[in-house]
């Protein structure tokens, strides 16, 4: 089973942050600037929250806050779930499935952040190693 550091050697994605003092505006524009549905907050180098689509349409959209005056800290989700290096694919698949999140900071033993995995990185990975386990299966049989 693949390591999450295993798997973020192999991610050339650049990560997709903000700080918790800009507008919801930029942050909005920096998702669609990444192609991404959520925007990690740090403070330098440490999570402070993650801000996402789910975030905009419940917490500015819904509530009538203009995004260009609301920051981002006060919309984030502060309380965020988080895994590190030595967490397998298989064990963040279970705390998004349990806590019905859809992106996992990676953080580091300083408690920096070094990456973020998504619902569709995890699905991905699953299936490209389901695939393999087929193959393997398939040419030992065929033996």
């Amino acid at each position: 089973m693949k390591t999450l550091k295993q798997f973020l050697e192999g991610k050339h994605k650049k990560l997709a942050a903000i700080s918790p003092d800009q507008s919801v505006l930029r942050a909005l524009e920096i998702m669609a600037e990444n192609d991404v549905g959520a925007l990690l907050v740090l403070n330098g180098k440490h999570l402070a929250g993650v801000f996402s689509e789910r975030d905009y349409a419940r917490k500015v959209i819904l509530q009538g806050k203009a995004s260009r005056y609301t920051k981002v800290s006060e919309v984030m989700t502060g309380k965020v779930f988080y895994v590190t290096p030595s967490n397998s694919i298989e064990e963040c698949m279970a705390i998004m499935t349990d806590k019905h999140i859809r992106h996992l900071p990676v953080l580091d033993d300083n408690k920096e952040v070094i990456g973020v995995v998504s619902i569709g990185d995890v699905v991905k990975e699953t299936i490209s190693q389901q695939q393999f386990i087929i193959s393997q299966m398939e040419r030992y049989i065929a033996g």
